[in-house]
């Protein structure tokens, strides 16, 4: 099979004069690519119907549109029914299982393949769903706005759920600290963030205490390592370097450890049993903090931090940092400067509300510069949703098709360091990549990707007029973006193929993973 290549494709920040004037149409394909997760069938007709800003408006309040469909199919799924102190029970189960498993000799002996027990399956059946979640939601929301900043903020803040005790904290941080403060104001999701039990277990901050903590006598079973005295840098060098002022935000070393500091005590009441936020007031250390210049008296306590959390939301520093994120997510790998101002502009005016900011970009020039326009690369887990979009394939509630996602280089949930999978085309494209994107789309296209099933004969009927077939799958999947090399490429493959179905689902494949598609 021939790969369509990128060859042709614009680079990153190349000059786009080729492409003519928007009109409704493209104004509509470009807003689904970039704020959502591609067009489905009859998308685009309906946008344009609507009027482009119209439902860019929509989707920036996302509580008025119904998701219904969405609800009902989500609402199989059983990790949604479990608190954090269920998944707890299941989790620990199943790690009591595991253990007492490999410590058995004669259960060893009888079953060398080491098959999961009951509590085993049953975890990692959750796991699964929590994963999927994600595709399911991207595929079948209408508030896909909303699932792009989930997305984007999931990655922002990232909790790696590999970690022990967030292998059952993670789902709780993504349902009631991410996802609800997706639009709303960005000090808010950075304290709700600073509390939740599994950013505070992924970072170790809720084992950081004053040095001069000194833990009560007894309360530690035999044989368990003790608990760590002193401080604990990670999150809060994280904290400042990631999630708030940036590598360049004018932070030190020492401000570093005086923000670990001002954010000791803040722990977990009983992580195994997947307790809440609890600030440990024996453990914080209560002497004068000075950071970035702004002293924090002695004898403040959990308040302290709050102040600290507040401050960082609004600095100069921060601002530009998220700001120009945001900028890469909607606009370009290489922020316009443009861009930028207009965000940190809409931040300042509103104290950090995001879904102004996400309007300023929007309504920006660079948004719509003919520069920015299919210049990004989609990321793996955008490619698979995207592709489904298109199709219009029905996703199941089996893990399977985050396995995809995951075999293309985006396990989801599973980045190991705290900075989250990136936005920019270094980071996905190499000829491999590309070869595995192509196998996946040839498979969907055929009906033989685990996890989505796919009627093209409700898309696109098959026709013994090749012509005809690679001008309409231009047409429904493409809306008509095609390149000539693209045509050429498809088109010589499916003259080999005698029947129309099967030179249908080529066509559909060879659309699906070549240049044009890889791109929003």
């Amino acid at each position: 099979m021939a790969i369509v290549t990128f060859a042709g494709a614009p680079s990153r920040g190349a000059s786009r004069h080729d492409i003519p004037p928007f009109t409704p149409r493209d104004s509509a394909l470009h807003a689904l690519d970039r704020l959502a997760y591609g067009p489905r069938p009859g998308d685009l007709d309906r946008v344009v119907r609507l009027g482009v800003m119209r439902w860019i408006d929509q989707q920036l309040d996302p509580g008025t549109i119904d998701d219904r469909a969405l609800r009902e199919r989500v609402g199989q799924l059983d990790v949604l029914r479990y608190d954090r102190g269920d998944l707890a029970g299941i989790f620990v189960a199943a790690q009591e299982e595991r253990r007492s498993r490999k410590q058995d000799t004669a259960a060893a002996t009888m079953d060398p393949a080491g098959r999961a027990g009951p509590d085993e399956r049953a975890a990692r059946r959750l796991a699964g769903q929590f994963q999927d979640l994600v595709v399911v939601r991207a595929v079948l929301s209408e508030r896909q706005l909303a699932e792009v900043m989930a997305d984007f903020w999931a990655n922002h803040f990232n909790v790696f759920l590999g970690k022990a005790a967030d292998r059952f904290l993670l789902p709780d941080y993504i349902e009631h600290v991410i996802r609800p403060h997706a639009l709303g104001h960005f000090s808010d999701l950075l304290l709700a963030t600073a509390q939740s039990p599994a950013m505070l277990f992924y970072l170790d901050n809720w084992e950081s205490v004053a040095a001069s903590f000194a833990p009560r006598q007894g309360n530690g079973r035999a044989g368990q390592r003790p608990r760590p005295r002193g401080i604990n840098e990670n999150y809060a060098r994280e904290l400042l370097e990631l999630h708030t002022l940036g590598v360049d935000g004018g932070y030190t070393q020492q401000d570093v450890i005086n923000v670990a500091r001002i954010l000791t005590g803040w722990s977990i009441d009983r992580p195994r049993q997947g307790g809440d936020f609890v600030f440990r007031a024996r453990a914080h250390d209560w002497d004068e903090k000075v950071v970035m210049g702004v002293t924090y008296p002695a004898g403040h306590g959990q308040d302290e931090g709050i102040r600290l959390l507040r401050w960082l939301a609004v600095q100069p520093a921060t601002i530009h940092h998220v700001g120009s994120e945001l900028c890469q997510l909607f606009v370009n790998d290489e922020p316009p400067d443009g861009c930028v101002d207009d965000a940190t502009a809409a931040w300042r005016r509103t104290d950090g509300d995001i879904r102004e900011v996400v309007r300023a970009i929007v309504h920006g020039l660079d948004f719509w510069a003919a520069a920015n326009v299919r210049a990004k690369v989609k990321t793996p887990l955008q490619f698979v949703v995207s592709a489904l979009r298109a199709l219009g394939a029905d996703p199941d509630t089996t893990p399977r098709l985050a396995r995809v996602v995951a075999r293309l280089g985006e396990p989801l949930y599973l980045h190991v360091a705290p900075d989250g999978y990136r936005e920019t085309q270094e980071d996905w494209v190499n000829g491999g990549a590309l070869l595995a994107r192509m196998t996946v789309a040839v498979a969907l296209s055929r009906g033989d990707l685990p996890g989505a099933s796919v009627n093209l004969d409700a898309l696109l009927p098959a026709t013994p007029d090749y012509a005809q077939l690679v001008a309409a799958v231009d047409t429904a999947m493409l809306a008509g973006t095609m390149s000539e090399n693209t045509r050429r490429v498809i088109d010589e493959q499916v003259r080999d193929v005698t029947d129309p179905v099967m030179a249908r689902e080529l066509a559909v494949g060879l659309a699906l993973g070549g240049p044009e598609f890889q791109r929003r």
